[in-house]
């Protein structure tokens, strides 16, 4: 019987199987037809402890008993002001900046990301019926960034063939170019010409871009790019969805930088992958320009689900693994264990550019039809579910985001597989 399942990402014109899964446990996924998966990118970035976190699985069954669902408008509940509460302590922080002490919830990293950019032109729209300055609408995006697929957020990432449709509803930007190795001070000029003009806001995806071909950038220049829109009173925005939750290396990447963010958001393993919730958090400057007796003054943005008291207990749960568990000692064990089998990979012949992040590490496969559209990345995906790997590669990129439970065995087969696949599928093939 055909599903009536309208897959994201997916082109059902190519009749591609799907694989049904049943369960899930730690980093492994279990198919109905008795295979296992390895999970080499977290199911899209999101589950961090694992799957099925027995802490985290039983603070949803325990909230889900005692309140469910509650409107958030007016209203607050334990979980919610704990989340909340949780971030703003864990937030980067600065001595010389003001902190990040407002949270807005959501439901995703889309959505958060949106939050983003309608606090940040709310703040010199209201700044501006103040008389305190004037208003500012233009948005600084860096050059291949991706920051979700509602309107706002296609708005601000990489304009191609997967927005093309939506083009006449996206709104103009102003792009800086990326600061590839060697040309960090163009970047940096580009950004301070444009700051000069006095745009809104900068949004940028802190060390490594995503979507964008886990492309990396040092420390010290998002730091510059951090100062350059301080000095230029340009709200700097850091997309945290994908880097957050450790994923650099750290707790949020702007942390390896020094930057404390006017605004960033947060989503993905904010409930360790477990449930959608989000998170924009704001400077009081941010907040306060929306504070007011005057209700027209509010901030109009919200979702039916938003704080939704269920996820908002998964948080609570992932907050209090962060807190007393040895998060980070995992984190650094994986990565040197990604660290060591990525040098040795790189040595074939069939790969080139190998790079690495934190528990983030990826590499290009060396094929004639490297585009992003082109049939490799469908084959390289196909040809490791059937070695018992999830990857999703973007075009000749192949990248692994595991989760932190990974373990040597597990990591040892997910690498073999990336060579038996470059052997396959590499030039010399």
């Amino acid at each position: 019987m055909t599903s009536p399942v309208w897959h994201p990402f997916f082109q059902h014109g190519l009749n591609e199987p799907i694989p049904h899964v049943e369960r899930a446990e730690g980093a492994l996924l279990y198919l109905a037809d008795g295979r296992t998966l390895i999970d080499g990118i977290s199911s899209w970035w999101v589950t961090t402890h694992g799957h099925c976190h027995p802490r985290i699985a039983a603070a949803i069954a325990d909230q889900a008993g005692r309140l469910d669902q509650l409107i958030f408008a007016g209203y607050t509940h334990g979980p919610a002001e704990d989340v909340a509460r949780g971030l703003v302590d864990l937030a980067p922080r600065a001595a010389d900046r003001d902190p990040l002490a407002h949270v807005f919830f959501s439901d995703s990293g889309s959505t958060a990301v949106e939050v983003a950019l309608k606090m940040a032109l709310g703040y010199w729209h209201n700044l501006a019926l103040d008389g305190l300055a004037e208003a500012r609408h233009r948005i600084l995006v860096l050059q291949h960034s991706y920051h979700g697929d509602t309107i706002g957020t296609m708005s601000v990432g990489e304009r191609g063939v997967y927005n093309a449709a939506w083009s006449p509803l996206l709104f103009d930007v102003d792009t800086i170019p990326f600061p590839y190795e060697g040309q960090e001070q163009a970047t940096l000029d580009a950004l301070r010409a444009a700051c000069a003009q006095r745009p809104a806001a900068f949004i940028v995806e802190p060390l490594i871009l995503g979507a964008g071909g886990m492309l990396i950038y040092p420390a010290p220049v998002l730091r510059e790019m951090a100062a350059i829109c301080a000095r230029y009173d340009v709200l700097f925005i850091a997309d945290e969805v994908m880097t957050g939750w450790g994923r650099t290396g750290t707790l949020f990447a702007c942390e390896q930088a020094g930057v404390v963010p006017d605004i960033m958001a947060v989503a993905k393993g904010i409930t360790g992958g477990a449930i959608p919730l989000a998170a924009t958090l704001a400077t009081p400057r941010i907040f306060d320009a929306h504070k007011s007796t005057d209700r027209a003054r509010l901030f109009y943005h919200s979702s039916s689900y938003t704080a939704n008291a269920i996820a908002c207990a998964a948080a609570v749960a992932n907050l209090a693994i962060w807190r007393e568990e040895d998060v980070p000692g995992r984190i650094a064990a994986l990565s040197r264990g990604m660290a060591e089998r990525l040098e040795r990979l790189a040595r074939h012949p069939a790969f080139a550019n190998p790079r690495q992040l934190g528990a983030i590490a990826a590499i290009d496969l060396i094929a004639p039809d490297a585009g992003y559209l082109s049939g490799l990345a469908p084959r390289l995906r196909a040809f490791a579910q059937e070695n018992g790997v999830l990857l999703r590669p973007l075009g000749n990129t192949i990248y692994l985001m595991p989760p932190y439970c990974l373990d040597a065995d597990q990591l040892d087969h997910v690498f073999a597989v990336l060579q038996k696949a470059g052997e396959t599928f590499g030039a010399a093939a």
